[in-house]
């Protein structure tokens, strides 16, 4: 038994907040359980699993507004794999990187190699955001829409003076399926299904432009070393047909697929936007009525409205918040291991409900008053 036992009125019904793997609906699991197993162990060249792909794919263009000409691609990996991807498959020669967190530093990182020019990167304080500019022999833009690490988010957009041919690449795997955006804005808006989509890892996704695709091409078709499984022409005429270079995590995919039809019959991404900000609007309100919190986006521009970053005053220690929390079966509210700051992370994606927030910061204030 915990040491500080949280009432049970406090409690939210599901206490599942981590920014990734995220919370799964019971429906999902329910259909997966009378359906999706039924898929396990079987072929992914055959009919079945293509159809789910398909599904899919088709879903997410419907949540994605149908923008004409683009195509939802897939591979095998996470956003991780997808950078090298980018690296070796879609940047021609040099890169302009904004990053304001860990995972926009990752992708500067692996555009830094023996093949192409050193990238401009406009390195923001964690936090805070800065903007991208138009920048002469850049041919690709990149950015996260929301940093994961610390709850700032970019808006989609292109940047202004930029070459026409130039293409933007947009880090969405916490914002996709949670907020909001015009996919004219973007080439390559590309993500991992585990945060709002509610499913798990060991795939890729990229909604990409025609200019995107073309550019693909003629990498392709250049001299330039591209080893099969970060080859985005191999992605692009296997998702064509439905299918992935290697078997995919089908699980995955059958858990993305009830994920994002529950919201397009629901609405669509205007519907799940409005659920991520009433949320992390909560959040965010609470802390500045807080006499122990404060958010770390001081910025509220800047917030995200997936993932909420708390300080806490130096006379509460989070950490023991966090563990008190986790006693009492609320999970994963802990901060980003390298940002190092006295505070708690929330994920208001899709799944979660605003009452379950409610819930959560009653919880935590009975936690700071007893530890008090």
């Amino acid at each position: 038994m915990p040491e500080i036992l949280i009432p049970s009125s406090l409690l939210p019904a599901d206490g599942r907040f981590g920014c990734g793997p995220s919370r799964l609906r019971d429906a999902q699991l329910q259909a997966f359980a009378s359906e999706g197993a039924r898929l396990m162990g079987t072929s992914h060249r055959q009919a079945p699993v293509k159809n789910l792909v398909k599904r899919v794919q088709d879903g997410l263009l419907d949540l994605f507004h149908n923008p004409a000409g683009y195509e939802i691609v897939l591979g095998n990996g996470g956003s991780t794999a997808f950078w090298d991807v980018a690296a070796y498959s879609l940047v021609t020669r040099k890169a302009q990187n904004l990053v304001h967190g860990e995972f926009g530093a990752k992708f500067a990182s692996a555009l830094t190699n023996p093949w192409l020019d050193k990238p401009t990167v406009i390195n923001g304080e964690p936090g805070s955001r800065l903007e991208m500019v138009a920048e002469d022999g850049v041919d690709s833009y990149a950015y996260a829409q929301n940093e994961t690490s610390t709850g700032v988010v970019t808006p989609v957009k292109r940047v202004a003076g930029a070459h026409p041919d130039s293409l933007m690449f947009t880090d969405a795997t916490s914002a996709a399926g949670g907020i909001d955006f015009d996919p004219l804005q973007t080439d390559v808006y590309y993500f991992a299904p585990q945060k709002n989509f509610a499913s798990d890892g060991g795939l890729w996704f990229a909604l990409m432009s025609p200019a995107a695709i073309t550019r693909a091409e003629e990498i392709a078709a250049s001299d330039r070393y591209i080893p099969e499984f970060l080859s985005i022409k191999t992605a692009i005429d296997n998702s064509r047909l439905n299918q992935t270079l290697n078997t995919p995590a089908i699980a995955t995919l059958f858990l993305l697929g009830e994920q994002i039809t529950w919201m397009n019959d629901n609405g669509g991404l205007g519907w799940a936007a409005a659920r991520t900000k009433a949320a992390s609007d909560h959040l965010y309100e609470w802390a500045e009525k807080s006499s122990f919190a404060t958010p770390f986006v001081s910025n509220p521009e800047h917030r995200s409205q997936v993932v909420v970053t708390i300080d806490f005053d130096e006379s509460v220690d989070a950490a023991a918040v966090a563990k008190t929390l986790r006693a009492n079966g609320i999970v994963d509210v802990e901060p980003y291991r390298k940002l190092g700051r006295n505070q708690l992370r929330v994920a208001t994606f899709a799944a979660t409900d605003k009452h379950e927030v409610e819930q959560l910061t009653s919880a935590i204030d009975f936690v700071v008053e007893q530890l008090g």
